[in-house]
């Protein structure tokens, strides 16, 4: 057996500032401390950080008054930051950058008067804060179908913004249609969809020719690891979602010579290097990184942590 080692995978640097801003929280202000929604979609992550005494709640009226609070890599609307606030908790912002770029560009568009059309799925934490910015602006579409459905009160007058996590074809095969009803239609000045996502999405799509069989580590919440998932099934693959090792089927690999292995922005390195170690053990794989992009990208932690670090 050959392995391809798709590169980039694994943690962006959203991710990252999250995670290491969650650590530095528990070992500067002890625990409990609560977290609003998961800290990452990984379930590996949740659970080690669950085991260290984060508490992850998806309503404030969980949280104690008073209490210590990180907000989750997805974004949050004003009114949990206003509810957290009037109940007196200390909060962490560890939102990802490039989320907080679209709630600025939602909340400028609103402003301008347009109607938005948030392209996301229903329900992800990420859309739910987006929309908050500005309930009464924002319509939400996933297909070009919801496209045709959709009524707007002025058709020259509308913007469109995208969840940071999804499939780049999904979301073009939207604007495009969004384009051909709304010619007049605003777009944000730079892409929505992270560089992550796009580049995981790459390499996957690049090197899904050279193989006969995709594995992604991820969890089944993770919206840009299914979205990896699906790219390798829309090449004709047999493509698997794990969330590691422990989740492999051996009879996947029958008459199989060449297999791929990615990650999701929110799954550690451990799991694939035990998906790896699994894939040696068992059939002797021999293992192969190949590089579609590089990443330099570096998030600072949050600035209520730095405040406390520079005071301690």
């Amino acid at each position: 057996m050959k392995v391809l080692l798709a590169s980039p995978r694994g943690f962006c640097a959203g991710v990252i500032m999250a995670i290491d801003s969650l650590d530095l929280a528990i070992k500067t202000l002890g625990t409990p401390i609560y977290v609003y929604h998961e800290i990452v979609h990984n379930k590996f992550v949740v659970e080690s950080f669950r085991d260290r005494g984060a508490v992850f709640v998806d309503d404030l009226e969980e949280v104690p008054e008073g209490s210590n609070l990180l907000f989750s890599a997805h974004g949050i609307s004003p009114q949990i930051r206003a509810q957290a606030k009037s109940r007196n908790l200390f909060a962490v912002d560890a939102t990802c950058p490039l989320v907080t770029k679209v709630h600025l560009e939602a909340v400028r568009y609103a402003k301008e008067g347009r109607t938005i059309v948030l392209i996301g799925h229903e329900g992800h934490d990420e859309v739910i804060g987006t929309m908050g910015e500005a309930p009464e602006s924002i319509v939400l579409v996933e297909t070009p179908e919801d496209v045709d459905r959709l009524e707007v009160a002025d058709p020259h007058h509308l913007a469109y913004l995208t969840q940071t996590t999804l499939s780049v074809d999904d979301a073009n095969r939207v604007i495009k249609r969004l384009r051909e009803r709304f010619p007049d239609i605003a777009a944000p000045p730079k892409d929505d969809i992270c560089y992550a996502t796009q580049n995981r999405q790459e390499a996957v799509r690049t090197l899904s020719a050279e193989v006969d069989i995709v594995l992604v580590v991820g969890s089944h919440n993770s919206s840009n690891s299914l979205r990896l998932a699906e790219i390798g099934h829309e090449t004709g693959l047999p493509a698997h979602l794990i969330d590691g090792a422990a989740d492999i089927d051996d009879t996947w690999f029958q008459g199989k010579e060449t297999v791929l292995i990615s990650a999701g922005a929110s799954a550690p390195e451990v799991l694939v290097e035990e998906c790896v170690d699994y894939l040696r053990e068992r059939y002797g794989a021999q293992v192969e990184v190949r590089t579609i992009r590089e990443e330099q990208v570096h998030f600072n932690l949050p600035k209520e942590l730095r405040n406390l670090v520079d005071a301690q």
